[in-house]
């Protein structure tokens, strides 16, 4: 696993739904993740889903979701 602030990456917020439907299939697709899925601060202010991966030209894509999306730039 690579330590996230080490390199530069794009990520996408979507809706909770959509990023577990959008985990679950990478995992049946046994897509190799740089860092698998998982949840964040759970049960916390700022609790958020994300998962990182590779795109086909090795660009690290990050898909995170909040559970409230107020908190999305919160300090």
């Amino acid at each position: 696993m690579r330590k996230l602030f080490l390199f530069p990456h794009f990520g996408l917020v979507l809706p909770w739904n959509k990023w577990e439907s959008l985990a679950n299939k990478l995992q049946q697709a046994e897509v190799d993740f740089v860092i698998e899925p998982y949840i964040r601060f759970m049960g916390k202010p700022g609790e958020q889903a994300t998962l990182f991966l590779l795109d086909p030209s090795g660009n690290t894509l990050e898909f995170k979701a909040f559970k409230n999306i107020s908190q999305l730039f919160a300090k």
